[in-house]
């Protein structure tokens, strides 16, 4: 399959073949989701169409091989690598099912913020590494329809992945201010708000327990809202009680509580 804005991908022989891919196309950055199984992704700067282009590859589930520059990396579960767009040819076998996103990234944009940036090609980045686990929940939380809907949206999520995908490859010490103020900022408050709608029955939320699963102080949780113009408190008590009336509204749902402690804990 051969389509702008996606790597060529080709099936491999004698290889079941699954393919189910989405994508995106912000400002500056391209983006590609889903799952494959029996096929080869192919990068060269022919068919990636750019010279100054860098592909970071992610794999959310599964393992693969990458090749380039006569090297092979693999990567497996939550692991990333980086591959070049503009000086050789680059191929990703996926002989076994793997779910992946794959960010097209402008080098000169990366450059300016990450040391020695062509040393980073073919480097893995370890699934346990905490600023790709951040790129992974943003990407997770934001890559559907309507949250990229809208071009000012669109604009402000590309910022925030070139600022993770650089703090991944090792951002220079000139720039951690603005990285820290733009795409882990971001990212981190998108991750406490998703643990946080799926602990809502919890009568234990509190913003203590937030922050010590998050390693983070609880006073940096409650800036994080504040500078979104609310609370911790409120942003809880909004999503309790939405929460409560779509219950409320499904009929499917009896909501029965055997004691007035069951229900304040609910709410």
């Amino acid at each position: 399959m051969r389509e702008r804005g996606l790597l060529p991908i080709e099936p491999l022989p004698d290889s079941d073949l699954q393919l189910d891919i989405a994508k995106w196309v912000l400002p500056g950055v391209g983006i590609m989701s889903g799952a494959l199984c029996g096929v080869r992704q192919e990068g060269t700067p022919k068919s990636v169409g750019a010279s100054d282009e860098l592909f970071f590859g992610l794999n959310l589930a599964g393992r693969s091989t990458a090749i380039q520059r006569g090297q092979e990396s693999t990567f497996g579960d939550g692991d990333a690598v980086l591959l070049s767009c503009a000086d050789s040819a680059f191929n990703i076998p996926r002989p076994t099912p793997v779910c992946f996103v794959g960010l097209r990234v402008p080098r000169r944009q990366l450059a300016a913020i990450v040391t020695d940036l062509d040393d980073q090609v073919m480097r893995v980045t370890p699934g346990s590494t905490d600023a790709l686990k951040l790129l992974t929940g943003y990407l997770r939380a934001m890559l559907n329809e309507q949250a990229l809907s809208s071009p000012d949206i669109s604009r402000v999520v590309a910022s925030h992945l070139l600022d993770l995908i650089a703090l991944c490859l090792g951002a220079t010490r000139d720039q951690p201010t603005a990285v820290q103020a733009g795409g882990v900022r971001a990212a981190r408050l998108q991750a406490i708000k998703t643990d946080i709608a799926a602990n809502l029955a919890n009568g234990a939320l509190t913003v203590a327990a937030v922050a010590a699963r998050h390693r983070v102080t609880p006073r940096y949780v409650h800036k994080l809202f504040e500078d979104e113009g609310t609370t911790f408190t409120q942003f809880i008590l909004r999503r309790r009680l939405d929460r409560a009336y779509r219950m409320l509204r499904d009929r499917r749902v009896k909501l029965k509580f055997e004691t007035k402690e069951s229900a304040r804990r609910f709410f």
